[in-house]
């Protein structure tokens, strides 16, 4: 099939490639005329796992090119995929005012058979609306389908080609068939192809979101609370995860999430609610939880050293939100930097990919360290905010000796407790008693 992106960022770039790695003519749009240079030579501007070596095989292939030639991408397609970014307003709902201005650019150009699909997370009546624009720029009635995406940062290659299901919102059965023929060489496991209203794909994508970040800030506040009671919430964990009808999936304590999606996706579905004048009390207490999560490594921090804090090194391992990726938006990681900064702290941090994009935020105010024991030199204690691989069975002896003091505080539960009171440390977790 001869397809248009339009936008390359996280989702269009691994939408436009994979679709281009199951054999389909791929021309992934973008206005940013140096991006597009950049990826014409296989040079990707952010870090997932396989993505690089894809692009640059189907580039290899023809299959897949980049262009800032909206109109002639968008004339020879017989499918459209909208990949544009939609952040979250001041208000928390979703600013979709640079998805309007693609509508208006592709209108002029479109085949009268062409199929547009939204793939950007946007808010429940977004396609209604598409439609409606369509209808009266173009003077037909267009096919405009919803495909949220679900893919996981770090995962995202398998998320893709390997779909737990693939979801989307039609108005015709016509539309519905084009895409059940595009997804069919990703679906040969037997996974589904769920077809419903446009509506309730765009509310699928949402509250999935929700479900899993409600999950995470349910085990946080447990986790809270087990170290006020004396509990261990990885005992707790494993004591309820093993009911089939809870499961361990996003049941681990930490520091919080973050990432593009969990934070603006919650607050954006609670802005719709508040529109549609439903009180959306469980998405602000999930919302709250995790902005509170975020703080706990401070408050330890804090009840340990008092006002010496300011005089001490702290050395963080782990920028990114998560694991096998680069990205930082609302790391939690950053939450401690900017108070450990306004307290007069001296910062060495480490990360294996997201060095630079916090040394664009911050400058020259951390010391950046491109190996992770370096960054324990003269430290007072160890931040561990993210649960890279590289950081799960390091050198103790080694850290112990950098360290001016022994002290870590593990906002993701990488260590046993008891093993690192054995090897000299001072240890903190989340939800378990300190040692």
């Amino acid at each position: 099939m001869e397809i248009a992106v339009i936008g390359t960022g996280y989702v269009g770039l691994v939408t436009g490639t994979c679709f281009a790695d199951g054999g389909n003519n791929v021309t992934c749009v973008d206005i940013d005329a140096a991006k597009v240079a950049a990826l014409s030579r296989g040079e990707i501007p952010i870090y997932e796992p396989g993505l690089a070596d894809m692009v640059t095989h189907n580039l290899d292939a023809k299959r897949l090119t980049f262009t800032t030639n909206l109109a002639a991408a968008v004339a020879t397609a017989e499918i459209i995929y909208l990949a544009v970014g939609t952040p979250q307003g001041a208000d928390g709902a979703a600013d979709l005012s640079a998805m309007w201005k693609v509508v208006q650019g592709i209108a002029p150009h479109l085949r009268e058979d062409t199929v547009v699909v939204t793939k950007s997370t946007v808010p429940v009546g977004t396609n209604a609306r598409i439609f409606a624009m369509l209808k009266e720029l173009t003077g037909r009635e267009c096919e405009v389908a919803s495909n949220p995406e679900f893919l996981k940062e770090g995962a995202a290659i398998d998320d893709f080609i390997k779909p737990d299901r693939v979801v989307v919102g039609v108005r015709s059965e016509r539309a519905a068939d084009v895409l059940r023929q595009l997804y069919e060489p990703f679906l040969r496991t037997e996974h589904p192809f769920l077809v419903m209203t446009p509506e309730s794909a765009e509310m699928t994508k949402y509250v999935a979101n929700a479900l899993l970040a409600t999950k995470i800030s349910f085990i946080n506040e447990m986790a809270n609370l087990c170290e006020r009671m004396g509990g261990d919430i990885n005992d707790v964990r494993r004591g309820i995860g093993h009911d089939s009808r809870i499961g361990f999936a996003f049941l681990f304590p930490g520091v919080g999430y973050g990432g593009s999606c969990f934070p603006k996706d919650v607050r954006a579905l609670a802005s719709m609610a508040k529109d549609h004048g439903i009180e959306p009390r469980m998405l602000r207490a999930v919302d709250e939880v995790n902005d509170c999560q975020k703080q706990v490594v401070i408050e330890k921090l804090k009840t340990l050293f008092g006002k010496e804090l300011k005089s001490k090194t702290v050395a963080i391992w782990g920028l990114s939100f998560k694991p096998r990726t680069d990205d930082i938006r609302e790391a939690p990681a950053l939450a401690l930097i900017d108070y450990l900064l306004a307290v007069g702290a001296k910062i060495q941090v480490h990360d294996p990919e997201a060095i630079a994009n916090v040394r664009k935020l911050y400058g020259d105010k951390l010391t950046y360290c491109e190996l992770q024991m370096p960054a324990l030199a003269g430290a007072d204690a160890l931040c561990i905010m993210t649960e890279w691989n590289d950081y799960k069975r390091p050198k103790f002896d080694e850290m112990r000796t950098l360290m001016r003091t022994p002290v870590v505080f593990d906002g993701r539960n990488l260590y046993d407790p008891e093993r690192m009171q054995a090897l000299g440390f001072q240890y903190h977790s989340i939800g378990r008693p300190a040692v």
